[in-house]
């Protein structure tokens, strides 16, 4: 069986010394559990000092974005294969970068593949906005998502890979989307993937839930049918929060395993 996954997105905060500070508190309180993996990703700036802090039993890391090309004149730009020394993960096709920036499907597509090359595991975000749910859309947004991002993963590379569902709706904006909407979302991602590559495959695939996690709600979520785990924005910056919503996830695990057991 595999680990519940808990993914702390950071953004755009914390300078070095509250990333620095933020990772000596969550190393302080976040219990070490064999049934529960935690990926932090902090920016791109303060992503190598914390990999220098951390503990690498207890935590591993993600970048938030990265670019296809594995090096060249692109300046500004941060590729893979200088992450790859540094990451576990990388966050692709957060809505963030799809809608703010601009970041097309061709994009998407590109850099799924380019973390693979690096032997980096996507965490692919994908996720319906308010109207295209409200026009009934949501399971045709999600196969088309998924369909172009995996056009070039192989049936092996496909098993490693995450996907984060995260209506766009609900990010950031306080408007909870329901346990059940997110078991029927789920379902529908489990059974595009099975098409593309089967049902092992289907099965192999961690799906994650993203949108305005917080602590007093992340049990729900977890107990959802099909959820391996969650990807926490805004409430993995405090350290009490996140440590709360690692520290109910391994509980819960390890309650799931004793039934089973």
């Amino acid at each position: 069986m595999s680990k519940t996954l808990i993914v702390g997105n950071w953004k755009m905060y914390l300078n070095a010394s509250q990333a620095s500070l933020l990772a000596y508190r969550l190393q302080e309180h976040i219990k070490t559990n064999r049934d529960v993996e935690v990926v932090l990703a902090p920016s791109m700036l303060t992503l190598q000092p914390v990999s220098l802090q951390i503990d690498r039993k207890k935590f591993k890391l993600a970048a938030q974005n990265a670019f296809y090309q594995d090096q060249g004149a692109y300046t500004g730009e941060v590729s893979f294969t200088m992450l790859r020394d540094l990451i576990h993960y990388c966050i692709i096709g957060h809505s963030e970068r799809r809608y703010i920036f601009n970041e097309s499907e061709d994009d998407i597509t590109k850099k799924v593949t380019a973390a693979y090359r690096n032997g980096i595991i996507p965490i692919l975000c994908i996720g319906e906005t308010k109207s295209e749910r409200l026009d009934g859309e949501t399971n045709r947004v999600i196969n088309d998502q998924l369909v172009t991002a995996l056009a070039n993963v192989t049936s092996v590379e496909v098993e490693k890979l995450v996907v984060a569902y995260e209506p766009v709706w609900s990010i950031g904006t306080g408007d909870f989307a329901k346990p059940s909407l997110v078991e029927a979302a789920v379902k529908v991602i489990r059974k595009n993937i099975s098409a593309l590559y089967g049902d092992k495959a289907a099965q192999e695939v961690r799906v994650l839930y993203g949108g305005s996690v917080m602590a007093d709600i992340a049990g729900g979520y977890l107990g959802a049918k099909g959820v391996d785990g969650l990807l926490v924005g805004g409430a993995s910056l405090n350290y009490q929060q996140f440590s709360d919503i690692v520290n109910a996830a391994g509980r819960k695990k390890s309650k799931q395993n004793s039934k089973e057991g």
